[in-house]
């Protein structure tokens, strides 16, 4: 029996091949898509979230006792900004800043030519008056006598006695302008009128300069004081301390620092309009401290008890605000808590308000936490103590030898 011979399909019916090319493209398209499914049918289901370990501690009330610093400026207590009270050319400056000076010393010169004038001129004019003077006297002695004869009348001698009078009068006014002129002499030399330091210099040889003009600053010896400033809300307290004999300490920089007792001597009425903070002056008695020296005024707060006390990184911010993860004990979990700063004491925070003693705080692991997760809480391990016997033998028998 013959076999009838087969054909190629799309020889043999060609309307079966057209259909069969276009399943076999709709089929190739839909490859990606079953192999899509596929993978996603054979992908492992997402775990739950994992449960972290944290540290945590129990709110409880402690004592807080602030220790608060301030940046104090050794200074004199009386510093002067000398002057010329004249005016004229400065010709010398014969100190610098830093130089110590004694009473009496002279510091600066003025150009002394015109007041020298002015007192030759004054002299003169006291000489003249003295020589009318002595005329005037001879001739009411005459007077007195001719009037005695009867030569002339009283009231002649008395014209004469007043003129006596008006002489003299001019004297003594050209003797005081003579003593005031040699006087303005005198203050072309400026003089230190204190033993002390010269701190600073505000005008150099060859400024002509008015009366009163500042030249130095001359920082007198004698007693110290501790100058720094506070802010307003420190105000109250340092006004407390005014002259409390040891109410603050100070403590001294560089290689020999120690602390010593300082009074508070003066507050500042008034806030700087600058820093608007309030200078203080504290008396160091016999500290020791250099003029210019730095160093730290310290004053103990007084203790305030039902504080509450944190880690600093157990407090966070959200929402602009510090927050601190509150711990459910009954479920795990945690939740957000704003709190208010207080202060800082070294490592710790002062909370002020939103905790209440016997709420258990995270302190550890606060950056990787949400609100309602499950936690954990951290348990240290330990190691158990080991023989040393079963620790060699344990040992491989190269590290034994």
């Amino acid at each position: 029996m013959r076999l009838p011979k087969l054909q190629p399909l799309s020889m043999a019916r060609p309307g079966l091949a057209k259909s069969g090319t276009a399943d076999s493209a709709r089929a190739v398209a839909l490859l990606p898509v079953l192999a899509l499914c596929l993978a996603a049918c054979n992908q492992a289901p997402l775990g739950d979230e994992p449960v972290r370990a944290v540290r945590t501690t129990v709110v409880s009330d402690s004592t807080l006792a602030q220790r608060h610093e301030y940046a104090a400026e050794i200074r004199a207590r009386i510093e002067s900004r000398l002057a010329f009270r004249v005016g004229g050319k400065m010709t010398a400056r014969l100190v610098n800043a830093g130089d110590a000076v004694k009473a009496g010393q002279v510091l600066a010169r003025l150009d002394a030519q015109d007041l020298n004038l002015g007192q030759v001129a004054a002299q003169a004019a006291l000489q003249a008056a003295r020589a009318n003077l002595d005329v005037t006297e001879t001739e009411f002695r005459r007077y007195q006598e001719l009037r005695a004869q009867g030569f002339i009348s009283s009231l002649e001698l008395d014209r004469r006695e007043a003129s006596l009078k008006g002489a003299r009068a001019q004297v003594e006014q050209l003797r005081a302008q003579a003593g005031v002129q040699s006087n303005q002499t005198a203050y072309a030399l400026l003089t230190a009128d204190h033993p002390g330091v010269v701190t600073s210099v505000e005008a150099e040889p060859g400024a002509v300069l008015a009366p009163g003009t500042p030249v130095l600053r001359l920082a007198q010896d004698g007693p110290r004081d501790a100058w720094f400033s506070v802010p307003e809300d420190r105000v109250a307290p340092f006004r407390a301390l005014l002259g409390k004999v040891g109410g603050v300490t100070l403590r001294s920089w560089g290689e020999e620092a120690r602390e010593t007792p300082a009074t508070v001597r003066e507050v500042s009425a008034a806030a700087d309009p600058v820093t608007r903070t309030f200078a203080v002056k504290a008396d160091i008695a016999a500290a020791g401290l250099r003029l210019g020296q730095t160093a730290t005024v310290l004053v103990d707060s007084a203790p305030v008890a039902g504080v509450v006390k944190l880690p600093l990184p157990a407090v966070f911010e959200l929402g602009g605000t510090s927050n601190v993860w509150l711990l459910d004990t009954a479920s795990m979990t945690v939740r957000a808590q704003p709190v208010a700063i207080g202060g800082a004491q070294g490592n710790l925070v002062v909370i002020a308000a939103g905790l209440l003693p016997g709420q258990t705080v995270v302190t550890a692991g606060v950056h990787t936490l949400m609100p309602g997760q499950k936690v954990k809480r951290y348990l240290e391990p330990q190691l158990a103590p080991t023989p040393s016997g079963q620790a060699l033998a344990a040992m491989p028998a190269s590290s034994a030898r």
